[in-house]
């Protein structure tokens, strides 16, 4: 034995510089790949941490709605208790909020005002009254929700005026014009010096009034901004600035033909409030007019608006007015259709999952099943959602936008997974326990069914919530079989329309109205929400049941 470690001491110095050097290296890379994996994982959390964080910050306001604490008084001379629905509801809103603003009294600025409230406020105070009726002939208070451009407004999403002038306008104007010392304030007014060239051709002595100034006008601002034919330094000029060089020419039509030098012409309004050192501005188009804002201020003043957690984004079922849009129905829909994709794919996945694990002989026939299977699972959820389109709908003819149809196809989506996943399960139970069950005379049937199925059931259920979560998430499929539908109410059941919740983001998403951007957002957490519960049930279920071997 000594001699051979000698020996071996002789052909290997494990002490030599070359192979200090190789355990250094070693151990360098085994530390570079722990930084990779750890760099890997924290780029991860800060991708999902972007996610999250924007989506928090673009959804949080759609958690709370801006509303107007009102007092209605139920006029029982326009409300017929034996007809209430048919009451004009719309007037009694409109003359009640118009008490608060005595000054309005123009019918336009009226119907502007009326802007402030949502639409929707008169269904709010019918739905009151027909609940109760008993409070016709008294005042109530209610509390309603603004309009959506208020609604941000009130909660500072969107400002109430914005920059009339873009940063590149205003640098054309100082770098062009003020710092070279072309403007003059005469008046108070601020006026630009342009030189401009008075063509005999536009103007004749004979009828100077009839020239064409503006052409004139337009030749001398091409010559102020070489190269910059944009229409944005026609605007710098005052639509006066033709009719000023018009004036001059009169006042001196000797000047024809020739160039006049340093000719005050105006500058328009935006500019000139940019030359006094100010910020020229404009009201916001979404809120309106300078008289929206100057009444939404004043009625801030009445401290009668509250912005408290939005009831309605949870209540609701869409509607076309962002205020007035919730989850309801695509939170019921979406129950309906798990539901039904539970009782499908649940039975059907293990029923086929321990036949083929447990009973089915293994040949080709049942290879060719099991890569088939293995090959559903990869296949793109829209070819689900083609292949409900063809059958359950065109051939089968059942009802359009239904759970029903929404579960039968996220079933499809699902039974690969389960039996997936079951397979697996009933994989990890040892075979002593069915060699055991065997010895003590259990059937076949027995074993599987007292003894292994209920040890693989955690896993079992793990891979059913996680691919339930799948389905939850599953857009496609749902709008080829019309589970988007504009649905205003919550499904009874599952062959009445109904949408889902991505079904519901994909439709938010696409709306042109600002209020909708924080509604999609807000969507997506809660979807999210529901996705994280899933997985920590499956989770907690492995957990709680699962066995060590």
């Amino acid at each position: 034995m000594t001699d051979i470690t000698a020996a071996s001491d002789k052909l290997h110095n494990w002490a030599s510089k070359e192979n200090t050097n190789r355990v250094r290296a070693r151990y360098a890379a085994d530390r570079r790949l722990q930084i990779y994996g750890i760099a890997a994982i924290s780029f991860a959390i800060l991708v999902l941490a972007i996610l999250v964080g924007s989506l928090i910050a673009s959804g949080a306001s759609a958690f709370f709605q801006s509303k107007a604490t009102l007092t209605f008084f139920l006029d029982p001379n326009a409300i017929d208790k034996n007809d209430i629905s048919n009451a004009n509801f719309r007037k009694i809103v409109n003359d009640t909020f118009s008490k608060l603003f005595p000054d309005v009294t123009a019918p336009k600025q009226k119907s502007d005002l009326q802007k402030i409230l949502s639409t929707e406020v008169r269904f709010t105070l019918r739905d009151y009254v027909v609940a109760n009726p008993d409070k016709i002939g008294q005042s109530v208070t209610l509390t309603v929700p603004l309009s959506d451009p208020f609604d941000q407004l009130y909660k500072g999403v969107v400002p109430p005026r914005l920059n009339a002038l873009s940063d590149q306008e205003k640098a054309r104007f100082e770098n062009r014009l003020k710092n070279r010392g072309l403007i003059d304030v005469v008046d108070g007014r601020s006026f630009a010096k342009i030189n401009v060239y008075i063509d005999p051709a536009k103007v004749v002595p004979e009828d100077i009034a009839a020239g064409g100034f503006q052409a004139i006008l337009l030749e001398g601002i091409d010559a102020l901004f070489p190269n910059q034919r944009v229409a944005g330094i026609y605007a710098i000029f005052d639509d006066a600035a033709a009719e000023a060089i018009k004036q001059h020419v009169m006042a001196n039509p000797g000047v024809i033909g020739q160039t006049v030098e340093n000719l005050l012409v105006p500058v328009s309004p935006f500019y000139d409030t940019l030359n006094k050192g100010q910020n020229p501005q404009i009201p916001n188009p979404r809120i309106g007019g300078e008289n929206e804002i100057k009444w939404f201020e004043q009625l801030k003043g009445l401290n009668v608006l509250s912005s408290p957690f939005s009831t309605e984004l949870f209540l609701n079922s869409n509607s076309r007015f962002p205020e007035q849009a919730g989850l309801s129905g695509a939170i019921v829909g979406s129950f309906y259709a798990l539901m039904v994709c539970f009782l499908i794919s649940f039975p059907t996945g293990i029923a086929a999952a321990v036949y083929l694990e447990e009973f089915a002989p293994k040949n080709r026939w049942t290879d060719l099943i099991e890569v088939n299977i293995n090959n559903l699972a990869a296949v793109p959820s829209i070819v689900f959602g083609l292949l409900g389109l063809a059958v359950f709908l065109n051939l089968f003819g059942l009802p359009r936008s239904a759970p029903l149809v929404g579960g039968m196809v996220l079933s499809l989506l699902t039974l690969p997974t389960i039996i997936i996943a079951t397979r697996a399960a009933l994989k990890s139970v040892p075979p002593s326990i069915r060699q055991a069950a065997l010895g003590i005379g259990a059937s076949k049937h027995q074993v599987v069914m007292h003894h292994v199925l209920p040890l693989a059931m955690p896993g079992i259920l793990t891979g059913t919530i996680i691919g339930m979560a799948h389905a939850l998430g599953e857009t496609a499929p749902l709008l080829l079989i019309g589970m988007n539908a504009f649905i205003t109410s919550a499904p009874g059941d599952i062959l009445e329309a109904a949408t889902a919740l991505p079904a519901q983001i994909y439709s938010w998403s696409d709306s042109p109205e600002r209020g909708f951007v924080a509604r999609t957002s807000a969507a997506i957490l809660i979807l999210l929400g529901f996705l994280v519960f899933m997985n920590g049930i499956a989770i907690f279920l492995r957990q709680k049941f699962e066995r060590k071997w």
